[in-house]
């Protein structure tokens, strides 16, 4: 396997961490922190650059909130100056994993994304009779940080890259909890060893698909599935014989604990495609496509939050019809024409028109006026 350095010298240019702070700016740019970095931009780039150079770089705190969608999680954001830095690092070193990745990996990957993982998903229920769904607990909290240190290294060898992943990833804030034994552990072995990436940084993003791409080769190559899609922790095996997708579990089962990681108890179930595959916040089947009532209950309750936050005059107008184009948007990738009048026609978010051109600026008006 070729292993790769010199990274850190692209990493810490001047010209790298430009470029990451523009990215790291996008829509971003009228918050106080990122203006205030902004303001005195190359002075700051010339001192974070001393930094990484001299390898005194320190990341900051963390400043972690909860939210509930919908189920409870932690999410921490990294103070402005981090972020450049995350972004300086993953435009250099994310193409060289990017070729170790297989194509059914869907999540935080340029040309894939949520709606190509569903339409994947759609492919191989039109041609398989039942499917293997699985997830993992507390994926995040539960990645090893020696593991996936590991991991790292067999593609870089650039010593200042790998100390510079290990203080980003060594300075992770505290996660929820996720003790569990596997084979070998003796009593203590949980509790000594780092665990947890937070939640809201782009390195985890990255790091998360670089700790589960063994075993997307696993199944590929060592299980022979062909018929396989991944997105984050959740992942599906497709296949004819129930069986067979009962001893893959199996398989799948005890190869995660190699990694440290265990599938949920409950939601690695064999389930017959013709029933509708839960993926995504979507019921797909194998001829159409529906909304789970979760994520209908999560659309409803977002909208009425912006009309509300609209009518106070906290966000704009273009900000309200942004968010309004969006859940067309996500609705159009499904059979969603009922529930999108359902749902947005009677609170004047949409009102009749020629399709395709839905006249955003009444249907605005309408809502300050009725909220």
């Amino acid at each position: 396997m070729k292993r790769y350095s010199r990274l850190f010298e692209q990493i810490a240019s001047f010209n790298s961490l430009l470029s990451a702070a523009y990215r790291a700016r996008r829509g971003k740019r009228l918050r106080p922190d990122v203006a205030a970095f902004h303001h005195n931009l190359e002075a700051n780039l010339l001192a974070l650059r001393d930094e990484l150079q001299a390898r005194t770089y320190r990341p900051g705190p963390y400043r972690a909130f909860v939210i509930h969608d919908p189920k409870t999680r932690l999410i921490s954001a990294a103070p402005y100056r981090d972020r450049v830095v995350h972004h300086a690092l993953c435009q250099v070193v994310e193409p060289v994993f990017e070729r170790t990745f297989i194509d059914a990996s869907y999540a935080n990957r340029k040309g894939k994304g949520t709606h190509k993982a569903l339409d994947r998903c759609t492919y191989w229920a039109r041609r398989h009779a039942y499917v293997l769904k699985c997830d993992i607990a507390k994926y995040f909290p539960s990645i090893d940080h020696e593991i996936l240190l590991g991991l790292v290294a067999r593609k870089i060898k650039c010593t200042h890259t790998l100390w510079l992943l290990r203080a980003i990833v060594e300075h992770s804030n505290l996660q929820e909890e996720a003790v569990a034994y596997f084979p070998g552990d003796d009593l203590f072995a949980p509790f000594g060893r780092r665990r947890g990436l937070p939640i809201g940084n782009l390195t985890s993003q990255f790091l998360a698909n670089v700790y589960l791409s063994p075993l997307d080769h696993f199944v590929l190559q060592s299980l022979g599935v062909r018929a396989y899609v991944r997105f984050c922790d959740d992942f599906l095996l497709f296949g004819d014989d129930p069986s067979d997708l009962r001893r893959w579990r199996e398989e799948v089962r005890a190869f995660l604990c190699g990694l440290r990681l265990r599938l949920h108890p409950s939601k690695c179930q064999v389930t017959p495609t013709r029933c509708g595959v839960p993926f995504l916040g979507w019921q797909v089947f194998p001829d159409h496509r529906l909304l789970r009532g979760g994520a209908k209950r999560r659309m409803r309750r977002r909208l009425r939050v912006k009309s509300r936050l609209f009518a106070a005059g906290v966000v704009t107008e273009a900000h309200l019809e942004a968010s309004l184009m969006s859940t067309l948007g996500h609705l159009r990738h499904g059979d969603a024409y009922g529930l999108t009048h359902r749902l947005l026609a009677p609170r004047c978010y949409v009102v009749a028109g020629p399709p395709g051109k839905v006249p955003w600026r009444d249907a605005v008006t309408c809502t300050r006026e009725r909220a």
